[in-house]
């Protein structure tokens, strides 16, 4: 079999270009070539036969006249051989042909000696090279051959030693070189003495590693049946007995060194002691301790264990996700700088905490929330005696007690509101013990003091009772008499604040990442999860990857409390964030990481454990409590599913609910999210039998129209009082209300017209039902409720009517809410009285 000679080498070998072997295969032959082609035998005797008639000479004459022309260069041991480098291809080992194979052999060594005379190399030689190339069958026997660079020459001649470059040679007849006899193998006879030609080059290598510092030293390799010589014919194989010991000898004499963690499995402790996993067990139950190859064992079991095996035991330091990516290094003192002290404004519910609020920002914020009441956190940033100072505005209601401990964990300085007319309320109470609990100093504001029966020196006797001393009496807490209504005593109350933050010398460092803490959330339709978030330390910057309990998010944008862009916060700051993957709850602490690939990992981690606390949260049927469960099993459950438009209002709305159970009926909150009431929560309730109480979210319409299908009762709310207190006397049996909201219709804004003389106009399509010109307006945007008002006129085209009707349009306009946008939902409704 021929190996394959491929169009490249032809043309090298004939000193051609690979294109005029293309041409001349694409001239007398039909098959499409490329210079990696390889040739079948008829295509090489075209190319032979094709360059032979192109380079033949008339008479050998022209031929030695041109090999005379060339720079002789004597071969060794030759005189009358010279040799000139050129490109040309390199002598090859020629091993003798089959018989079958001699006369198409000679036939192309005639045909090459012609087309080699262009080329100025004997013919006899070129075609041998041909052949050669042609003959080999093996590239492995074409390498060995290449290594021998031995080949057998005509009498007249001897080898030359193979150089880099090709030669080729010219008959000369003076000017010799003499060069070091060669020694000459012969590759053609029968018996070649290969071990003496290895021996030149087994030496040269020796000699070439000896010169570098990385010695390889060859290894004998011996029979088998050597291995054993010398050895008594009597010796028998090792008892597991004795191996046992010669490996417990080797650990003594050459202890290992262990790092156990603070809990390991027995078969990983074997690992590491490089023993058996029944070793390791047969050591813990000598300590009498019985455990299987899976079972987890401390770190002091595991030690006993480990030097019993004669090994040295260092403790392994488990380095977790959260301290690789969260740092939480303490900060050296030049590298702090002062920052702006953080107030919370705490007190019972009505006692004027939000007014003393806007009186210092001198803004309006109480009449926007319901009933005069705040809901949840709000964060302001404000400007006292040119110095910055954030405010926290908590609620005061007993619902909101974790939200306002919350608040008081990242405060600085309290604020306590007690009205000068109420004196020291409940959630009077419960604001001091927080405070306290925190380790927070308190400012006393004594509010209301423009009232009729205001008494100062009451409040601060009942203050008195709860630690509270004044420092007109000889404390250390400053008691302001203020009115926040007539804005009297502000300034002084707000030099006491400064003062007291002063005094704790408030440091932070901006050059670090940014930490802080999670103030309030929610999820917004258009916006996705929205999140006001408090920096404590470093800066938080627009892009920075952030983990904030059990979710991550890239900050996608800020934006501080009046909605300005903001691209950097840094510490005391509070800034409204979008670009979490989910709503945090409130109170949760973020950090800022760089790794974001870690970062999910880490909150899937948190996710995984937080689902493992709440399976492992359930009471589990055991002979100590099976009693108790039985008596539970008798009693009622009242299921509820929560709905709210902020995180801390459902955990607030939730508590709240749980607390009304009694003796008779167990409150069971299955479900509570944020945002809109949705289809899943009316089908969740369809099959719990569950009532869902909505807190300032409205349901969509595919939720309510499958609540009236299947009969889910949707009960919703604006102000807590009501909840709370409609679903206690449904519990104690005595709910009977005399009034009701009776729905009438909805409408859908198309369009806003703002008129300078009247206001707000929008430009409305009743969609369901009708509205009429008595009923009271519900302000529905992306299912959230944003604001309630009565209707101040009602107008088709120009004309005020009295109600509209479905599928018409109309003009609305209401008494107080002017911040209409188009899409917004105005649902229609009245009070109405019903008797049972």
């Amino acid at each position: 079999m021929m190996v394959k000679y491929r169009v490249r080498d032809v043309a090298k070998d004939l000193n051609v270009t690979n294109k005029e072997v293309l041409e001349t295969l694409e001239k007398y032959t039909s098959k499409p070539h490329k210079y990696m082609t390889a040739l079948e035998e008829d295509e090489l005797d075209i190319v032979f036969e094709a360059f032979t008639q192109k380079n033949s000479m008339e008479s050998l004459d022209s031929y030695f006249a041109e090999a005379a022309k060339q720079k002789p260069v004597v071969v060794e041991e030759a005189p009358d051989v010279a040799i000139t480098p050129e490109k040309s291809t390199a002598q090859q080992t020629e091993k003798p042909a089959p018989a079958a194979e001699q006369p198409r052999r000679q036939a192309k060594q005639q045909a090459a000696a012609q087309a080699s005379r262009k080329d100025g190399l004997p013919a006899a030689q070129q075609t041998s090279q041909k052949a050669q190339k042609m003959q080999q069958t093996k590239p492995q026997q074409q390498s060995a051959q290449k290594q021998q660079s031995a080949q057998k020459q005509q009498p007249a001649q001897k080898p030359a030693q193979k150089r880099p470059q090709q030669q080729t040679v010219h008959i000369e007849t003076s000017g010799t070189i003499t060069r070091p006899a060669g020694r000459i193998i012969d590759t053609h006879a029968s018996h070649v003495e290969l071990d003496r030609y290895d021996e030149k080059y087994d030496r040269l290598a020796s000699e070439k590693l000896k010169s570098t510092d990385n010695t390889v030293k060859k290894q004998k390799l011996v029979q088998k049946s050597s291995r054993y010589r010398g050895k008594p014919h009597s010796s028998r194989k090792e008892t597991e007995a004795e191996r046992l010991r010669r490996i417990a000898l080797e650990r003594k004499n050459k202890p290992i060194t262990v790092q156990i963690p603070d809990e390991i499995t027995v078969g990983e402790l074997a690992t590491r002691l490089k023993a058996t996993a029944a070793e390791v067990i047969k050591k813990l139950m000598s300590l009498g301790v019985f455990a299987t190859v899976n079972d987890v064992i401390d770190f002091d079991t595991a030690s006993l264990v480990a030097m019993e095996f004669h090994a040295k035991v260092k403790k392994e330091v488990v380095v977790t996700i959260e301290e690789r990516i969260i740092d939480d290094s303490e900060d050296e003192d030049d590298n702090l700088v002062p920052r702006a002290p953080v107030v919370v404004v705490m007190g019972h519910v009505d006692h004027g905490k939000t007014s003393l609020l806007d009186a210092i920002r001198h803004t309006n914020v109480t009449s926007m929330e319901a009933g005069g009441i705040t809901q949840h956190i709000g964060a302001y940033r404000v400007k006292v005696d040119g110095r910055d100072v954030t405010f926290l505005d908590t609620p005061g209601h007993e619902a909101f007690t974790t939200m306002r401990a919350r608040g008081a964990q990242v405060t600085d300085v309290a604020i306590l509101v007690v009205a000068a007319d109420d004196g020291v309320m409940p959630q009077t109470v419960e604001a001091i013990n927080h405070a306290k609990a925190a380790n927070i100093p308190i400012v006393v504001a004594i509010n209301k003091m423009d009232k009729p029966g205001a008494n100062p020196e009451a409040v601060m006797e009942e203050l008195t009772k709860y630690d509270i001393v004044p420092e007109a009496w000889g404390g250390d807490v400053p008691c302001v008499p203020i009115s926040a209504v007539k804005g009297t005593g502000i300034k002084e109350l707000l030099e006491n604040v400064l003062l007291v933050a002063d005094l704790k010398e408030l440091k932070a460092n901006p050059d670090r990442a940014a930490k802080g803490t999670v103030i309030e959330a929610r999820l917004d339709k258009g916006r996705g999860p929205i999140a006001t978030v408090l920096v404590q330390n470093g800066t938080l910057h627009v892009g920075d990857i952030i983990v904030a309990g059990t979710t991550v998010g890239r900050v996608r944008a800020m934006t501080d409390e009046n909605g300005k862009p903001v691209k950097a916060a840094e510490p005391s700051v509070p800034v409204e964030i979008t670009g979490l993957d989910d709503v945090p709850m409130g109170g949760d602490v973020f950090n800022a990481v760089t790794d974001e690939r870690l970062a999910r990992e880490l909150v899937e981690q948190r996710r995984n454990k937080l689902k493992e606390e709440k399976f492992n949260a359930r009471t589990k049927v055991t002979l100590d409590n099976l009693f108790e469960q039985m008596q539970e099993g008798e009693m009622k459950e009242f299921q509820v599913i929560v709905k709210a438009d902020v995180q801390g209002s459902v955990e607030a709305v939730r508590q709240s609910l749980e607390k009304l159970s009694n003796d008779e009926v167990r409150v069971n909150v299955i479900h509570s999210g944020v945002g809109a009431i949705s289809e899943s929560d009316v089908m969740l309730a369809a099959a719990s039998n569950a009532v869902i109480v909505g807190f300032n979210v409205r349901p969509d319409s595919v939720a309510e129209e499958n609540a009236k299908r299947d009969g889910v009762d949707i009960r919703l709310y604006r102000v807590i009082y009501d909840c709370i207190n409609e679903i206690s006397a449904a519990l104690k049996g005595m709910l009977a209300p005399k009034l009701r909201e009776a729905a009438l219709g909805k409408a859908e804004v198309r369009q806003v017209y703002r008129i300078s003389s009247v206001g707000t106009i929008a430009g409305a399509h009743v969609t369901t039902g009708k509205v009429t010109r008595s009923s009271q307006v519900r302000v529905v945007r992306d299912g959230i409720v944003i604001a309630e008002d009565s209707i101040a006129s009602l107008k088709r085209f120009k004309d005020d009517v009295k109600e509209v009707a479905e599928g018409y349009d109309c003009g609305i306009g209401l008494t107080k809410f002017n911040d209409i946008k188009e899409g917004d939902i105005l649902e229609a409704f009245i009070m109405e009285e019903y008797t049972e």
